[in-house]
Formats: C-alpha cells, sequence, structure tokens
C-alpha cells in the first residue's frame, strides 16, 4: 500500500536571464532555501531527484549528472526526469513514487533551466525534436506548431481572438505580485496592447507567449511519519497522474488535448475527486501560450469543451473570484517567466503556498482546501498533474 506524502520546504529563484550564474548554481540556491524552509540538512535527506530539460539548452552532455552536485546529490541516489515542457510537474511524480514506495522517506526535488544560454535561441534545439525525415527540413519550431493548434480551437469553438489576449491581460497582471516574476513581463496590459503587439505565427502575437527565462525550482518531500514530525501545518499530495500520447501530432485532432484529460482523471481517481469542478479550490495550468490555459482547463474538466473562454470572459478563473475557481493565481508562465523544468515545479509552489495562506499578495480570496498544478510537455503529447491538499 503507498504511503501517504508530504511537503516540508520549497524554494523558488528569481526568474529572468542570468549571465552570471551557472545552472548548478542556480539548483544551489532553490535546493537551499527548500532545505531551509524544512529546517533540513543536506545530510538528512536520502535521495534526489533533478528535472530538467534538453542538454542542448546548457550546451552541456547528461545534464542530469553535471547538476548533481550543485542540487546536493553528491554520494546520494539521484535520478533525471524529463519530459519536456511536463518535466517539472512530472519531477514531483517521480519524488512521490520513490517516498511512497518505501524506498526513501526524505526526498529532494530540484528543477533547473537555463535557456538563455542556447545560441541563437532554444527554438533551433526544439527543432531536433521533429521527424528527422519529412518535418526538420521545413525549419519547423514551437510558435508554427501551436499557431496550428489555437487556429484550430478557436475555429472549433468560434472564439474571438480578443477572448484569448484576456488569458494574457489577466496573468500578467497577477505576475505584478510575484516576487520571482522576470522583469519586465509582468504589467497592466489591455486586449489592445495584446493584439497590437508584433505577430510571430499567426494568430500568436509575442504577448501571447512566455519568454525565454532561466531559473530553478526545489521542494522537500516525506513521508507521513516525517511530516507529522516536523510540521503542523502538512500540505499532502493527493492525487498524481501523468499520460503519453503518441508524438505523430499531426494525426490528432488539435482542438482538444486529451492526454491532459486522461492524466486529470487519473489523478481525480486517486484523490477520490468525483466533482472536480466543486472539488478542486485553485488551479494552476500550464500556460506558454494564452490560449494553452483555456484548452488544458478543459482538459482538466474543470469547464466544458469550448466553455472555458466564456467563463473567462465572465471573471470565473480570476485570482478574486469568490465563486469560481482561480486560475493562474501566480501569474503563470506568461506573468512570472518560463525555464521550463522549473516553471512547471512553481506551478505546485504557488498551490503549496495558496493552501497554507502563504501566497502574500497573491492570496486567493475563496477558501482553498485543495488544488491542482498541471504541465505539458514534448510535441503537445505529455499531459502531468498533481494534486495537493491540506
Amino acid at each position: 500500500m503507498a504511503r501517504k506524502v508530504g511537503i516540508l520546504g520549497v524554494g523558488l529563484t528569481k526568474f529572468m536571464r542570468r549571465a552570471k550564474e551557472t545552472g548548478k548554481e542556480l539548483a544551489f540556491e532553490a535546493a537551499k532555501m527548500a532545505l531551509e524552509e524544512a529546517q533540513m540538512d543536506i545530510k538528512e535527506i536520502d535521495c534526489v531527484v533533478i528535472s530538467t530539460a534538453p542538454d542542448a539548452f546548457d550546451g552541456v552532455h547528461m545534464k542530469g549528472d553535471w547538476l548533481s552536485d550543485g542540487a546536493g546529490a553528491t554520494k546520494k541516489p539521484f535520478m533525471r526526469s524529463f519530459v519536456g515542457g511536463g518535466s517539472g510537474v512530472f519531477s514531483i511524480i517521480h519524488g512521490w513514487y520513490l517516498v511512497s514506495s518505501g524506498i526513501f522517506d526524505k526526498c529532494l526535488i530540484v528543477a533547473e533551466e537555463k535557456m538563455s544560454s542556447c545560441m541563437p535561441h532554444p527554438q533551433g534545439a526544439f527543432n531536433s525534436i521533429y521527424d528527422q525525415f519529412i518535418e526538420r527540413p521545413l525549419g519547423v519550431n514551437l510558435l508554427w506548431i501551436f499557431s496550428l493548434e489555437m487556429m484550430r480551437y478557436m475555429k472549433v469553438h468560434k472564439i474571438p481572438i480578443e477572448t484569448i489576449a484576456l488569458v494574457a491581460v489577466k496573468n500578467k497582471k497577477n505576475g505584478l505580485d510575484h516576487p520571482c516574476s522576470q522583469k519586465g513581463i509582468a504589467g497592466e496590459y489591455t486586449v489592445e496592447d495584446i493584439l497590437n503587439s508584433e505577430i510571430i505565427a499567426y494568430p500568436v502575437h509575442r504577448l501571447m507567449v512566455s519568454p525565454v527565462t532561466d531559473g530553478a525550482a526545489a521542494i522537500v518531500i516525506a513521508a507521513e511519519h516525517e511530516v507529522k514530525k516536523r510540521t503542523d501545518k502538512p500540505i499532502w499530495i493527493e492525487g498524481i497522474g501523468f499520460c503519453l500520447d503518441t508524438s505523430y501530432w499531426t494525426n490528432r485532432d488539435l482542438y482538444y488535448p486529451r492526454y491532459v484529460e486522461y492524466a486529470a482523471r487519473m489523478a481525480y481517481d486517486m484523490a477520490g475527486i468525483k466533482d472536480p469542478r466543486k472539488e478542486i479550490h485553485v488551479v494552476e495550468p500550464y500556460d506558454p501560450f494564452a490560449y494553452k490555459e483555456l484548452h488544458h482547463l478543459e482538459g482538466l474538466l474543470l469547464a466544458d469543451k469550448g466553455e472555458a473562454p466564456k467563463l473567462l470572459e465572465k471573471g470565473f478563473w480570476d485570482r478574486d473570484t469568490e465563486y469560481g475557481i482561480p486560475s493562474s493565481p501566480s501569474g503563470g508562465l506568461l506573468g512570472v517567466g518560463n525555464p521550463i523544468a522549473a516553471a512547471g515545479l512553481m506551478r505546485v509552489i504557488e498551490i503549496y503556498l495558496q493552501l497554507k495562506g502563504e501566497a502574500g499578495k497573491r492570496q486567493v480570496k475563496r477558501e482553498a482546501k485543495r488544488g491542482l498544478a498541471q504541465a505539458w510537455g514534448d510535441l503537445m503529447q505529455v499531459g502531468t498533474v498533481v494534486i495537493l491538499s491540506k
């Protein structure tokens, strides 16, 4: 039988383009903060999970090994998780398995990304994820295929582009209150500001896209007996879910993220959740592009297909809603930044802080006893979900 697992401490670096620090130093900074909150020494940690995206970003082969001493894994069992953009949320799933199974009692999870080192741009590294014979020669990048997906989503549900822009308006405003937000991306924007920004690949505008970012995040998790010994305000990992769909993205109808639904159903079943729209009180969906937040909220079954944009217009997903479900109170990737693996773990950290009532100016108004963090990755086919509760 799986053991109950809780969170003891979290750490998050400032998100920015950091030319001076190495990835190791970013990992060390986040890990140190998480250990300090957990009131633990690295010697007390039994194992380390490291999450980081393509080696090409840092230009370092076997980047997990390279980061291991910075993340505190010297002479400890350590493992690297990597499922593209879904890596950050998957890392806590990985850690949960190691602790809930009884193999280890205490696990340090570190997610790091240093994208600014990748020249001339990380989109060049992303080209390598496509089929080498029929897709790469076209020079495709993520912006191209997400413009196709966004167009399909808008067309099927007849969603005005102005409504998609409202996601960027909401999240960039929320990001103003996040102390780790990348300078220059959060702000008070209007729909007109978003739509007047440069068109990257129609209908995607520059202010609908999360930026290139460096940063690291860390979480300490432990088995129930260790958690109860160290805190009287435990936050538990109640449900986990993941799904890997086919990488042949051209064979799928892109209007709906079924891999997110399958991952969410797995997590809901584990948490005993029958009606997620009533039982999830705050959500951090993955939003590297503005439309993806709405797309993912529907995949998480928190709205019917095509209904998330209508609820957005009514304020249902606002941070200060008293009747809806606050979505991306952190500011998300659009308002805080997107160091890929670290951004996913940042979403889990935000749910942890919201449930503890320690999110400061970002604290949601409605009572939150249970929250969900989600990420997605690779060629639009990986879904990862974690549910936390008091």
